[in-house]
C-alpha cells in the first residue's frame, strides 16, 4: 500500500446544509450532489466526500455513537494572521470557533472550528513545515 490519502468522507446529517457551508468557504462542489447524494470537492491531489453520516457507518461496518469520531481534519496556512483570517471566515458562514487562534507549545500558531455538520477542523500555521503554493504541505 503506497503512503498516501485519496478521500476523506465526512457523514453530515444534512447534505444540503453541508454543501451550502463549505460553498459559503469558497469551495467547489465538483459533481451533481442531488442527484448522486453525496458531494465530492477535490482538494488538491486528494478529494473530500460529504455523505449522510448513517450511510456512511452502514458502508464503514461501525456503529455511530453520535459523539466525535477521532479524528480533526487541518488546513494549513502561511501565518498567524492568516490562521485568525480562515476562522473569522468559518464562522462568517457558519461555523463555531471553538478554540480561538493563539500560540502552541510546538511553537506554532492554530485555532479550531467546527463546520455545520460538528466536524473539527484545526487552522493553523506552523513555521516548521513548507508550504508549496498550491497549498501542499512538506514536513
Amino acid at each position: 500500500m503506497q503512503q498516501r490519502v485519496s478521500l476523506i468522507t465526512l457523514g453530515v446529517p444534512s447534505l444540503p446544509d453541508a454543501v451550502g457551508f463549505y460553498e459559503r468557504l469558497g469551495w467547489t462542489v465538483a459533481n451533481d450532489w442531488r442527484a448522486q447524494d453525496v458531494a465530492f470537492v477535490q482538494c488538491g491531489g486528494m478529494a473530500v466526500a460529504l455523505w449522510s453520516r448513517a450511510a456512511l457507518a452502514a458502508d464503514s461496518c461501525v456503529t455511530d455513537g453520535g459523539g466525535w469520531g477521532g479524528v480533526t481534519l487541518a488546513y494549513n496556512v502561511r501565518s498567524p494572521q492568516e490562521v485568525d483570517a480562515v476562522l473569522e471566515e468559518a464562522r462568517t458562514v457558519g461555523a463555531t470557533v471553538r478554540r480561538a487562534g493563539a500560540p502552541t507549545p510546538w511553537g506554532g500558531y492554530s485555532g479550531v472550528f467546527l463546520d455545520v455538520a460538528g466536524h473539527p477542523w484545526e487552522v493553523a500555521h506552523n513555521p516548521f513545515w513548507t508550504l508549496d503554493e498550491d497549498g501542499a504541505v512538506t514536513i
